[in-house]
């Protein structure tokens, strides 16, 4: 709510803090802010335009540690709420609610300032259209810097707010111009791409693209691989698990894509993907007594994170994971596969009615004592705490394995703020082997040492640390990835581990029941985006709808319930409904028709953190066509990749994601039928223990297979009952195995 009193003039606007009405986690944490904060809706933007103020964004997450930082040095201070509140319009906004909003100014400062990231903060006009913008800045209560910078590096946030203040003032007819500028750029980017300008039917197979792409992309890793710590960049490093996907599966296509990419090739990326997969294993980037990976690394060898713990990261890692393992067998992959997979279907994340939660903070209070949250509190320890807890002789054995001294293993260089002073960040630093080589002790006593000192220490940790904050909010897409790769990990552990593969499914169902009935309109087929404390207002988005179906396709592949695909391809329809155009190829980030709060429409064919809503929709497409046998959605899919055709013919690497699409749509996809006792059938067995990218599967004669029968005319002749094995390809089936 907004009090005008009957003066004129622009300070008769007085704001008061809205936070209250939302249901973020994120956004209601800055309720207690003398920043008179509003909420992104059509009565915030209304008084943008009826007072000619700029509107300032500032966007971000419940788990982003520099979010939390800007807020006690800025959003904290009166200063500068005496400035935000009296002559701009300022909205805080969780960019996981609204990555839509989120994408358009992240397009618009990383165009601007050759960079991005959290908290995005950007000053826009009363028509949406960005002035200036940038990331963290500091504040009038400023006791620290990020890592890398100092003080008089940092620009600071109450010279912007007076600079642009005066600006808007004093030149609001140059701020206006400049920024319809701006906006024409990024419109012709965002809403035509890049660079393709392909219409409908021009290529409907995206013909354009050539398998020697792949070979092109794995070049481009090839260069920028780090033989020593693995991954693919200096600091920071982000695991980048669509990346490391790519490099995995690039071995597991059929001999065409070999003979293009070369043999030798072929494994060395498996080798660069499972030695980076390792790395971060043993890193500090990973919680090596608890369960989970932190969302990315500020030191190039993995050892010091940013200690978030992200949905999307987990699910991703999850699915990498099982994928390095499979390919190599090598025991340590699948120990990182049983971590990620307790991670996720436990308290916290595990929601009790279904579901996963969004992500946990990197910040929370050392004790129960302390009023004052630390990054990283929950997860560093001293050598003294080791001791204490396991004992001198058990603690010095367990303090060699993780790294832990004395003095602490963080770098000065990487605590300008002196907060991991004589504390560590476990990582694995030697081996049972070598410990007991060195302390004459045999291995096994080790590894019960080790194995008990871990027992130990989460169970300290979790009886004595306050845990880091819990964003609850249940996301559609993310749930979609966590679906996906459980129901993977299921479907590979049932013959190794029933037990822990049943663990994995349950928690797989439970997500899909729970978001069928909470954040699915029955009546309009239409998803709903965000859950917490009931279903949010945000209508469901392209990533939403591609990464669910993908996570009931895979869930179908594990179960061989036609029900899920039968969702899947009602989602599908849907999808294709709200996010197509008849007039270009590729999908819309946002639904249809055109939201008036959204500058522009953007498509999303970059990978990123998450993989793109394009490329998880075109690799849907292409699987439901096999599947249903559906030319249509076959075609859609290849136009689906046609619309980004010039981007990555120029930049492959950046739609690593996208290349097994261009494989399919090359090749083809094979589709497997089961029919009779499936289950039991070795081709099954062997098949959910390698990485086959290329065929789908789909059983008959299981009592759940009814609708599908009636849905691909080509499986309503078979014999579901006797015991066989079918390949159908280009509407032909054929029997026999030797595909395998």
């Amino acid at each position: 709510m907004a009090a005008v009193n009957g003066n004129e003039h622009e300070n008769a606007l007085h704001l008061v803090n809205r936070l209250g009405e939302s249901r973020s986690p994120y956004v209601r944490g800055h309720m207690k802010n003398p920043v008179a904060w509003q909420i992104w809706d059509s009565e915030a933007l209304g008084l943008a335009k009826k007072h000619n103020r700029l509107l300032f964004l500032s966007i971000g997450y419940a788990a982003c540690h520099w979010c939390h930082v800007m807020e006690r040095e800025s959003f904290e201070s009166l200063e500068v709420a005496q400035l935000l509140n009296a002559y701009f319009i300022p909205i805080k906004i969780d960019r996981e609610e609204r990555p839509d909003v989120d994408a358009i100014y992240m397009n618009y400062v990383q165009a601007t300032t050759g960079s991005g990231g959290w908290p995005l903060n950007v000053f826009v006009t009363p028509d949406l259209e960005p002035v200036f913008g940038g990331t963290y800045w500091s504040g009038p209560n400023n006791s620290m810097t990020a890592v890398g910078t100092t003080v008089a590096e940092t620009v600071g946030f109450m010279d912007i707010l007076e600079k642009m203040r005066d600006v808007w003032t004093q030149q609001e007819g140059r701020c206006r111009e400049s920024a319809k500028e701006i906006t024409r750029q990024l419109r012709e980017f965002a809403e035509e791409g890049v660079h393709s300008r392909g219409q409908l039917g021009e290529k409907s197979d995206g013909d354009g693209l050539e398998i020697e792409l792949l070979e092109e992309s794995y070049q481009h890793f090839t260069k920028k691989y780090d033989k020593t710590n693995g991954g693919f960049s200096t600091a920071p490093k982000f695991p980048t698990p669509v990346n490391l996907s790519f490099l995995l599966r690039l071995g597991q296509w059929p001999q065409t894509v070999k003979d293009v990419v070369g043999e030798e090739e072929c494994k060395n990326s498996t080798h660069m993907a499972v030695h980076s997969l390792r790395k971060m294993a043993r890193g500090g980037i990973r919680d090596q007594i608890g369960f989970g990976f932190a969302r990315y690394s500020v030191t190039r060898d993995w050892s010091l994170p940013h200690f978030e713990k992200m949905l999307y990261d987990q699910a991703q890692l999850l699915d990498v994971y099982l994928d390095a393992y499979l390919i190599s067998r090598d025991s340590e992959m699948l120990g990182a596969v049983y971590d990620i997979a307790s991670y996720l279907t436990s308290p916290p994340m595990a929601a009790p009615a279904g579901g996963f939660f969004s992500a946990e903070d990197a910040d929370s209070y050392p004790s129960s004592k302390d009023t004052e949250k630390q990054e990283g509190a929950y997860y560093v320890w001293t050598l003294k705490e080791f001791r204490d807890i396991l004992g001198e002789k058990d603690g010095d054995i367990c303090a060699r394995f993780y790294g832990v001294s004395a003095d602490g293993n963080v770098a000065s260089e990487n605590d300008p703020h002196d907060e991991f002073i004589s504390q560590n960040v476990l990582k694995i630093a030697s081996t049972p082997s070598a410990l007991a080589k060195k302390l004459g002790i045999s291995e096994s006593t080790i590894t019960q040492i080790l194995k008990n000192g871990r027992q130990k220490l989460r169970g300290h940790r979790e009886n004595s640390r306050p845990r880091p904050a819990l964003d609850d909010k249940i996301i559609v897409s993310w749930n979609g990835l966590a679906i996906s790769a459980l129901s993977r990990t299921s479907a590979a552990l049932r013959s190794i581990d029933p037990s822990k593969a049943s663990e994995c499914l349950k928690a797989a169902t439970s997500a899909v029941v729970f978001i069928k009935q909470e954040l699915f309109d029955l009546e309009t087929k239409t998803l709903y985006r965000v859950y917490r404390e009931g279903r949010g207002s945000t209508y469901g988005l392209c990533d939403d709808y591609a990464f669910f179906i993908q996570g009931l396709i895979d869930l179908y592949e594990d179960t061989f319930d036609d029900s899920y695909l039968e969702f899947a391809d009602t989602l599908q329809k849907r999808q294709l409904e709200l996010f197509t155009s008849p007039d270009s190829p590729g999908l819309f980030t946002t639904p249809s028709p055109h939201p008036p709060d959204l500058l522009i429409r953007l498509k999303s064919g970059m990978d990123a953190a998450e993989p793109s809503s394009n490329n998880i929709s075109a690799r849907n497409l292409y699987r439901l066509s096999s599947m249903l046998d559906d030319a249509s959605y076959f075609k859609t899919a290849g136009e689906t990749v046609q619309a980004f055709e010039a981007e990555v013919e120029q930049f492959p690497y950046c739609f690593a994601g996208m290349l097994g699409s261009i494989v399919m749509g090359r090749l083809g996809l094979k589709g497997v039928v089961l029919t009779g006792s499936a289950e039991h059938d070795q081709t099954l067995k062997q098949l959910r223990q390698s990485v086959r990218p290329n065929p789908t599967v789909v059983c008959l004669g299981n009592g759940k297979d009814g609708w599908l029968r009636k849905r691909n005319g080509l499986l309503a002749s078979m014999d579901a009952e006797k015991v066989g094995v079918m390949v159908c390809e280009g509407g032909v089936c054929r029997e026999g195995k030797e595909f395998l």
